[in-house]
C-alpha cells in the first residue's frame, strides 16, 4: 500500500514539475539545429485529399481540346476564373496533352493533373507576359511562369500527370546566345519558369512530374507552409545542343526557395542540369536593406532521391541569411556536390544551423565552399565579413573524389564545423 502510495505520488509530483516545464515535454520531439522544437506541421507528410477540394472542373467539359496543337491558354484560364468565380475546386486535366501558356490560380482553386494528362508549355515567349516578378535575387520585370499562384492560401497541384515546360527550343536559344555572347546572363535568355507561387500559405505539390523547364523549375517566394511530396522533377543534363553534346537544360534548378519560411521537400526524385534544393533571399551590396529580400528558416529536405545535379543543398548564390537547415536520409546517384555554399562577395551573407545526415551514393564533394563572382557588383558599403557557423555532417555513406573542396577568404568565416562528431578547421 505505501508503495502504491509512493507511485501516486511521484506521479502528481512529476506532473506538477512538468505544467512549470513545458519545453520537457518536447524533448522526445524533433529539434531544428539550433535546439529549438520543429512544429507538427513540418513532420506532416500525409498527402492533400484532392476529393475533399471541392468541385472538380474538367478541362473538356469546357471546350478545351485534347490533343491540339493550338495553344489554348484564354480558353483553360476561363476554366480557372470560373472555378474561382463560382466559389472554388480543382481544375482538372484530363488524359491528353493541352499547350498552354501562362495561367493564374486565385484563391481557392487547385490543379489536378490525371495520369496521362500533359499540361505542355508554349515554345513561344510572348505566351508569357512580361510583369514585376521575382528572379535571381531581384524584384524586377521579367517573364511570368507557366503556373502561377500569388497571395493564395491552400493552393494544391496534384496528380500523376505531367507538367512539361517544352523547354527544349529555348534551351537551344541559350546555348546559341552564350557561343555569340559569353557574357550574356540567364535573364537575356528570355525564358519562363515552370512553376511560380509567391507570398501563400498552406501550399502543397504532390505526385506530379514537373519536367523541361525553360528556367528554373519550382520556384516559391515569400510564402511560408510549403510542401513538396513526392514530385518528380526532371530536366535534360546534356544532349540537347547537337553543336556540344555536353549540353543540358541551363540554369533548370529543382526547387528555389526564395526569402521563405517552413518548407518540407520530401520524397522528390530530381535531376536537372544545376542545383537541386537551392536557397536564395536576395543579392547586392544593400541586399539586407530591401523589404522585397529576406531569409530563408526551417527548411526540411528528406527522403529524396537525386540523379545528375550540380549539388544535393545549395545556399546561394543569391542568399542573405539562411538558419535552421536540414537535408537528411537522401541518395544521391551522381551529384557534384552534397553540400554546396556559395560565398558572394558584394552581399552580406549568414548561413547558420545547417544539418546534413544519413546520405549514400556517389558525389564530386561532400562539402564545397568557394567564392561565388558570376554577374556580382560590388561597391558603395564597406562589408563586414560573411559568416557560416554551426554546420554539422555524419553518417554521409557516399563514395567521393574529395571530402572537403573549401577555399577559405578573408570575405567570409567558417567556425564550428563538424563531421561525424569532430570539429572540422579549414
Amino acid at each position: 500500500m505505501m508503495n502504491a502510495k509512493n507511485t501516486m505520488l511521484r506521479c502528481l509530483l512529476c506532473t506538477v514539475f512538468l505544467s512549470f516545464n513545458p519545453y520537457l515535454f518536447a524533448r522526445h520531439a524533433e529539434l531544428w539545429p539550433d535546439g529549438t522544437p520543429m512544429e507538427a506541421w513540418v513532420q506532416d507528410t500525409a498527402k492533400v485529399d484532392v476529393g475533399q477540394l471541392g468541385r472538380q472542373y474538367v478541362l473538356t467539359d469546357y471546350g478545351v481540346v485534347a490533343g491540339s496543337n493550338e495553344v489554348q491558354t484564354k480558353q483553360i484560364q476561363a476554366v480557372i476564373d470560373r472555378c474561382a468565380d463560382e466559389g472554388g475546386g480543382v481544375v482538372v486535366v484530363p488524359d491528353g496533352r493541352f499547350k498552354t501558356g501562362a495561367l493564374f490560380f486565385r484563391q481557392g482553386t487547385h490543379l489536378h493533373l490525371s495520369e496521362c494528362a500533359t499540361l505542355l508549355g508554349s515554345e513561344r515567349i510572348s505566351d508569357f507576359p512580361v510583369a514585376t516578378t521575382r528572379i535571381e535575387g531581384e524584384t524586377c520585370k521579367y517573364f511570368v511562369a507557366l503556373i502561377n499562384a500569388d497571395s493564395v492560401d491552400g493552393f494544391t497541384i496534384s496528380g500523376k500527370g505531367t507538367i512539361d515546360g517544352n523547354g527544349l527550343p529555348y534551351w537551344q536559344e541559350f546555348w546559341v546566345r552564350r557561343s555569340w555572347n559569353p557574357q550574356g546572363t540567364n535573364k537575356d535568355a528570355q525564358r519562363p519558369r515552370l512553376t511560380y507561387i509567391s507570398n501563400s500559405k498552406n501550399v502543397t505539390i504532390q505526385d506530379v512530374h514537373l519536367i523541361n523547364s525553360p528556367f528554373w523549375t519550382n520556384h516559391v517566394y515569400k510564402s511560408h507552409h510549403v510542401r513538396y511530396l513526392g514530385c518528380y522533377i526532371y530536366a535534360p543534363t546534356e544532349n540537347i545542343w547537337p553543336l556540344d553534346p555536353t549540353r543540358g537544360g541551363p540554369s533548370t534548378d529543382a526547387i528555389d526557395i526564395d526569402a521563405c519560411t517552413d518548407v518540407m521537400v520530401c520524397g522528390c526524385f530530381m535531376h536537372v542540369n544545376d542545383d537541386a534544393v537551392v536557397l536564395k533571399g536576395g543579392k547586392g551590396t544593400w541586399a539586407d536593406q530591401d523589404e522585397s529580400n529576406g531569409p530563408c528558416e526551417r527548411i526540411l529536405i528528406q527522403n529524396c532521391r537525386y540523379g545528375r545535379v550540380h549539388g544535393c543543398l545549395t545556399l546561394g548564390s543569391e542568399s542573405l541569411h539562411d538558419r535552421n537547415i536540414i537535408l537528411r536520409n537522401c541518395h544521391a546517384e551522381s551529384t557534384n556536390r552534397v553540400l554546396w555554399l556559395k560565398m558572394r562577395p558584394d552581399t552580406p551573407q549568414h548561413y547558420e544551423y545547417i544539418l546534413v545526415e544519413n546520405i549514400s551514393g556517389n558525389c564530386g564533394s561532400i562539402l564545397y565552399i568557394y567564392p561565388w563572382t558570376q554577374f556580382f557588383k560590388p561597391g558603395g558599403r564597406e562589408l563586414p565579413p560573411s559568416r557560416c557557423n554551426n554546420v554539422v555532417m555524419r553518417n554521409i555513406n557516399v563514395t567521393s573524389k574529395t571530402k572537403w573542396n573549401v577555399k577559405t577568404s578573408d570575405r567570409y568565416v567558417l567556425q564550428d564545423f563538424e563531421y561525424d562528431g569532430k570539429p572540422l578547421t579549414f
